[in-house]
């Protein structure tokens, strides 16, 4: 990768706006038609016994998140200094590409609900497009071993190994995100949070660590222009939903989520980081761990309980996180600003733990803990001491 001139060497954080702003106006303008295509060619979602939603409702509006991005990605190849991330990268062509493919699969199965194999070779197919561009983990810094800092090692992955973990991460947090969509707004809100997290790390931890280096700009790219497709398709999807964004979009954020933090993490110089500092060298790890935890933990918690059961992890059920902060007594809306709550409080806690002093953050953190934990239980404080009157 190439460095800019001196004189350019700044963080193009206004670009970046500029480019989110655009994909969320794109987004909001576009759902409506979608909205409109949906009825037309039958891509509705009627009500189910583990639904929430009690009318029949459009979905597929992934599609309109798409166009967000590529409204993005366009104004940003127009633009003097984030036109430098399509010159000395192919990640913004391999999400493009690879978003494309998945939304295509997406809106398929929002028509026809495919099976859960022909969605698995979509997106095994759509992640694949993102190594062949490139897009994979090549090094990450473990904390065992001794590379003569005595701080860890770095272990190096072969074309095989990066390939193969890139494609299972991205896999995995599609299907995360197609899990945790399950109450209007909560897919957008966590997508927007994590990519925008993803972004604060990129333009934080990365960029300003690879001192203006333009290989640093993809991943505060992809994850701007996510965050801003969130941002545009909220207003019609929080509660009272007006579209479902549909396993076209759900799929979407997951890919792109993946791409941003491989991108950002697996390709990261880590020479650039303080050797001596244990915390630094985990930084990546930890921001890819925390954006992901929410999603991943019910992915994790629903593949256990079903395998337990003897049923396919595939299986649909009632017993997703929104599901169960519905049962102990929280509204749709309650529920929904509870995750991103708790999305926020560990995306933003581990970004911090990059830029901010490590003791004032941990502080933080718990105080922003220990209200998340009360505001949860909240219910059923109230129950138990109507109980005990």
């Amino acid at each position: 990768m190439g460095q800019l001139p001196a004189a350019s060497n700044v963080l193009p954080v206004r670009e970046y706006l500029l480019v989110a702003l655009t994909a969320a106006v794109v987004t909001f303008l576009l759902v409506g038609l979608v909205r409109a295509l949906a009825f037309r060619i039958g891509a509705v979602a009627h009500p189910r016994t583990r639904d929430v939603h009690v009318k029949p409702m459009p979905r597929m509006g992934g599609l309109a998140m798409y166009g967000g991005v590529l409204g993005g990605m366009m104004l940003a190849h127009q633009l003097p200094v984030l036109r430098s991330a399509f010159d000395f990268s192919y990640d913004p062509y391999a999400v493009v590409l690879g978003g494309g493919i998945i939304v295509l699969v997406g809106i398929v199965d929002d028509r026809f609900e495919l099976d859960s194999l022909t969605k698995l070779a979509g997106q095994v197919t759509a992640a694949g497009v993102l190594v062949l561009y490139g897009l994979q983990w090549f090094v990450f810094w473990v904390p065992w071993g001794d590379d003569g800092s005595g701080t860890g090692s770095l272990l190096v992955l072969d074309q095989n190994q990066g390939a193969l973990l890139s494609v299972l991460l991205a896999v995995t947090m599609i299907n995360a995100m197609n899990f945790v969509d399950g109450l209007d707004g909560l897919a957008a809100g966590i997508g927007l949070i994590a990519a925008a997290a993803t972004c604060a790390f990129s333009i934080g931890g990365v960029l300003a660590n690879n001192e203006g280096d333009v290989g640093a700009y993809p991943p505060a790219l992809i994850a701007a222009c996510l965050a801003g497709a969130c941002l545009g398709f909220l207003p019609h999807n929080f509660n009272p939903a007006r579209i479902f964004m549909g396993d076209s979009g759900s799929m979407l954020i997951g890919l792109m989520l993946a791409a941003a933090t491989t991108s950002a993490s697996g390709k990261l110089n880590y020479e650039s980081l303080n050797a001596s500092d244990v915390l630094g060298l985990m930084s990546p790890l930890l921001v890819v761990a925390a954006v992901l935890f929410v999603p991943l933990l019910d992915l994790l918690m629903a593949i256990v309980r079903r395998t337990r059961k003897g049923q396919s992890p595939f299986s649909a059920d009632k017993m997703h996180l929104h599901h169960r902060l519905l049962q102990i007594g929280h509204s749709q809306r309650r529920a929904v600003l509870l995750i991103y709550l708790w999305a926020g409080l560990l995306a933003f806690g581990a970004v911090s733990l990059t830029v901010f002093d490590t003791g004032v953050v941990a502080w933080c953190f718990l105080i922003g803990l220990l209200l998340a934990f009360f505001i949860s239980a909240v219910p059923r404080l109230r129950e138990s001491r109507k109980n005990r009157a």
